[in-house]
């Protein structure tokens, strides 16, 4: 089945893991990932051994779904945070010039408007608050009241296109302030899943490890199998490291 697949059939399952037994990844996915395949293609080979000891084949097929399962779901999560992420870095360099029309439109209009107390007023309410959506609203705003009252800035040869421009970036820096702040909610939920299909699949995983140990303990050839390259290849490294 494709990933998508197997992450549907197994959605509810994973959603069902409680959060106090959920557990995250102590080694990059990709990684695990890659050692459940191998263990899945490595114990069919040992089927009949296995099942002597109630790991049946049908347990054995079980992990292709898992890993499925688990690299969708690692995929989604991925997909949401790196949104996030481009909007972040998007925003960073937008704003800035946001910020700078936001304050040369002030500027202009305090002026243009300086014999009109009524309007100068908005113009000063406008002005209130510096956060990111203050700009982002005052962006609108000034663009609005600018159209209403454009003699007093064609007095001036204020080039009335930066209107436009200002309601247009009030636009689009909404929708990437939304997605810089991110759902957190919706993250936070694509990387729960993600932490439970990795809990599910380690589940079954490490029960096939524990049988294919406890079978083959006389056995390297085999035994080899059901050792975690990863983590023997870290304490390889630790085993050799020079003493200070």
């Amino acid at each position: 089945m494709a990933n998508i697949d197997d992450y549907n059939a197994k959605i509810e399952t994973i959603r069902e893991i409680p959060d106090v037994k959920t557990l995250e990844p102590t080694m990059p996915v990709d990684t695990y990932l890659q050692e459940g395949e191998n263990l899945a293609k490595w114990s069919i080979m040992d089927a009949e051994a296995l099942a002597t000891i109630a790991i049946t084949l049908a347990v054995l097929n079980d992990l292709p779904v898992r890993a499925g399962a688990l690299r969708e779901a690692q995929s989604i999560w991925f997909k949401d945070r790196n949104s996030q992420l481009e909007a972040q870095r998007a925003w960073a360099e937008a704003s800035p010039q946001a910020f700078a029309l936001r304050d040369e439109l002030v500027h202009t209009f305090r002026y243009a408007y300086r014999n009109d107390p009524v309007v100068l007023a908005r113009v000063s309410e406008i002005a209130e608050g510096n956060t990111n959506a203050d700009m982002i609203q005052d962006l609108n705003d000034l663009s609005l009241l600018g159209k209403s009252n454009t003699a007093p800035l064609e007095a001036i040869n204020f080039v009335l296109e930066k209107l436009d421009d200002a309601a247009n970036a009030s636009d689009e820096l909404a929708e990437i302030l939304a997605m810089a702040n991110g759902d957190k909610s919706l993250q936070s939920e694509s990387k729960s899943i993600r932490d439970k299909a990795y809990t599910h699949m380690k589940e079954l995983v490490d029960q096939i490890r524990d049988a294919g140990k406890y079978l083959f303990w006389k056995n390297e050839k085999r035994y080899k199998g059901y050792v975690s390259q990863y983590w023997a290849s870290q304490s390889h490294e630790k085993a050799t490291e020079p003493t200070t």
